[in-house]
């Protein structure tokens, strides 16, 4: 029993510093999804380290799971209720009216097209996006489109396609291919009933991992070339998806720094999304981020539909006038710049593995 004590105090130990090895290969990247795992395994550990009290080294390998846990807590307890930050949910009279979201990434496999459907009906989102969608997906969305007259589709078969589709008027949409010419990102402009206007960037790139991107450089630099042009954006902007990344991770801190974005979920809550049917084993992936004059109001997950990610849903309301977030913004030093020209550099010079699935 000792000796499997030692062992996880090994692997949690192993599991914390990876991430701060100034690589972009998976081995080093994916340990950063699982610090709340790592963090509630850890005290696990820490706890049940009580029983072997009389063995030599005890001490050292208590104080040093003491540690692993402070390490992982004081980044943790900021996306908690108990992390102090100034709630605004109170719209006024020169607010627009709540705005209602749904971003899913649907898994392009999964074909409980109906579940899908039902779900966008039960909650009647003004927009909602869909990602993993190919041709299959659009084509049992199209009933929709009798609700959601405005949409923007980007139809592929290689598990990033994109499709959006809303109620409120869109002036004008985008498709960028930033750093590849087959993974998107979206940039759709939109006026509210109401004659407010917002940018709704809606973002997918691939992920690190053994059955995917061997590194982080297409994620990154996707993610940091995004936050560069919506920095330019001068109207509100929400931007949300699957990030493949967590909002504690070294490239979600530049990329909100570089966009000047506010993390709603400083202060609330993780918003767990993937993966779906492993409760005990869900990253917060699926991320969303916005500009000063967006207030957020609810942001959730909604109910399972087939997919291995939730649902994110978001309400919100835009007020141009309310300067009250202004204090959550961060910027990025010189140096942050330098970095993340290098990340997008490096993102683009990237040759990414990624096949297309045919039925």
């Amino acid at each position: 029993m000792w000796e499997i004590y030692l062992f996880f105090v090994f692997l949690l130990f192993l599991l914390t510093i990876l991430p701060k090895i100034p690589s972009s290969h998976w081995i080093f990247r994916v340990a950063d999804f699982g610090k709340i795992q790592i963090n509630y395994f850890s005290l696990l550990t820490f706890f049940g380290g009580f029983l072997f009290y009389e063995n030599e080294g005890w001490w050292y390998t208590q104080s040093l799971l003491l540690v692993l846990i402070i390490f992982h807590s004081v980044t943790l307890i900021k996306y908690t209720r108990y992390y102090p930050v100034k709630k605004i949910i109170s719209s006024g009279k020169n607010s627009s009216q709540n705005i209602k979201i749904i971003s899913a990434n649907i898994y392009q496999f999964n074909n409980k097209y109906h579940l899908f459907s039902e779900l966008i009906k039960k909650h009647q989102p003004d927009i909602f996006l869909t990602m993993e969608s190919n041709k299959n997906w659009e084509e049992s969305l199209q009933h929709l489109e009798r609700d959601y007259p405005y949409h923007h589709k980007v139809t592929l078969e290689n598990t990033y396609g994109m499709h959006f589709y809303s109620k409120m008027k869109v002036e004008r949409s985008k498709t960028h291919f930033f750093v590849a010419d087959d993974i998107p990102s979206i940039e759709v402009h939109i006026t509210t009933k109401d004659g407010f206007e917002f940018v709704f960037f809606g973002v997918h790139p691939p992920p690190p991992s053994p059955t995917e991107e061997k590194t982080s450089k297409e994620r990154d630099g996707d993610l940091l070339s995004a936050a560069k042009r919506i920095k330019e954006i001068k109207k509100p902007v929400i931007v949300i998806g699957d990030f493949n990344n967590v909002a504690w991770s070294k490239s979600s801190i530049l990329f909100r720094k570089i966009s000047l974005l506010i993390d709603p979920r400083v202060g609330k809550a993780f918003v767990s999304t993937f993966h779906a049917k492993y409760r005990l084993l869900r990253f917060p992936i699926d991320l969303m981020f916005h500009s000063e004059d967006v207030f957020i109001k609810e942001l959730k997950t909604l109910e399972n539909f087939g997919s291995d990610h939730l649902p994110l849903f978001c309400e919100f309301f835009i007020d141009y006038e309310n300067k009250d977030q202004k204090d959550k913004i961060e910027k990025a030093d010189s140096e942050e710049k330098a970095e993340a020209i290098e990340m997008i550099k490096e993102g683009i010079e990237e040759e990414g593995n990624r096949e297309i699935y045919v039925d």
